[in-house]
């Protein structure tokens, strides 16, 4: 697959998979980063969305069964570290850790011989928009009016009645509370990506990070008293006690499974295997930390993982090199 280097990535040492060329008639990265600027503000410096966030660092270890699948050297046994970043969806930086919206875990795993393999994930099992376009529908409704400077609803709900596609995840994130700690959470890969192994083998895969800590969510009464800004702290004194780990469990795609939709989870009867364990070993605000300029763009992979042909996975390369490339410049 072609490759190119763009400037902002270029200055953080990643490598991109080039996307296929947009159509004229198609929604481009800059158009969806102003979007979201035009919802949320801009905070000069910052990551346009997933803005508030910590920072975390730790290693990640293969199994043999995930090998069997994947030459990745992700799957060697060996320990391989890892910068890890949480965070909430949105470019607010002062959103409360209480908001029904989604949480995110980012990785960056640095491998042997200088490789990188990034995975960014949501604690939903499905994304709220199966085409770029929709996506960026969701901003332009969500822009606040100049007047209430809240979004206007009538724009909401006409988003809601015509996008379908954005159903599922605003129906989850409103049956669930919010996480009660990062620790506490699931994360799932949300996209289908492609397992190759030593013989060039394919193997349609999702994936989901199961915290061995248990889910925990904020009740009700919780909700009410848990304030605007404890998740932070909360991992941070929870790796000063001891290492969090998550379970890498990946499902294994059949003929007919949504390959290019991540709307759509998978049945939960897919078999499924442990392919390793992440263990985070300390947290800190991510003013100066590791995870800070790191790009965290999920085309950025190592041999022996692929990306599928989701349009919004191949999309968001673009996209997150423009966020990149405007807080690079202090914008």
């Amino acid at each position: 697959m072609k490759t190119i280097t763009l400037a902002p990535v270029l200055a953080a040492g990643l490598m991109l998979t080039c996307p296929p060329v947009l159509a004229s008639n198609e929604i481009t990265a800059p158009q969806v980063v102003e979007a979201i600027e035009g919802a949320f503000g801009v905070t000069p410096g910052a990551r346009r969305n997933h803005t508030k966030g910590t920072c975390a660092v730790g290693e990640f270890v293969g199994t043999r069964e995930a090998a069997e699948y994947s030459r990745s050297a992700l799957f060697s046994g060996e320990p391989v570290p890892v910068i890890a970043r949480f965070s909430l969806s949105g470019g607010n930086p002062a959103a409360p850790d209480t908001a029904r919206s989604g949480r995110g875990m980012a990785l960056e795993f640095r491998l042997p011989n200088g490789q990188l393999h990034h995975i960014a994930m949501l604690n939903t099992p499905m994304f709220g928009a199966a085409t770029p376009q929709t996506f960026f529908d969701l901003m332009q409704a969500m822009r606040p009016d100049p007047v209430t400077r809240k979004p206007d609803p009538e724009k909401l709900k006409a988003f809601k009645a015509s996008h379908p596609d954005s159903r599922a995840q605003a129906d989850y994130l409103a049956a669930n509370n919010p996480p009660a700690s990062y620790a506490s959470s699931s994360y799932w890969g949300i996209h289908t990506f492609k397992f190759v192994d030593d013989k060039s083998r394919v193997t349609p895969v999702r994936w989901q990070f199961v915290p061995q800590d248990g889910e925990k969510r904020l009740d009700d009464d919780e909700l009410k008293t848990a304030g605007a800004n404890f998740l932070e702290q909360a991992l941070i004194d929870r790796t000063r006690r001891a290492p969090v780990r998550w379970d890498m469990i990946v499902s294994i795609g059949r003929p007919g499974d949504a390959e290019d939709d991540p709307t759509v989870p998978w049945p939960a009867e897919r078999q499924r295997i442990k392919a390793g364990t992440l263990t985070i070993t300390s947290a800190a605000p991510q003013k100066g930390a590791a995870c800070e300029p790191i790009n965290f763009d999920p085309m950025v992979m190592a041999d022996g993982i692929e990306p599928s042909d989701d349009p919004v996975l191949r999309f968001r390369s673009p996209a997150y090199a423009v966020s990149f490339g405007k807080r690079l410049g202090g914008q």
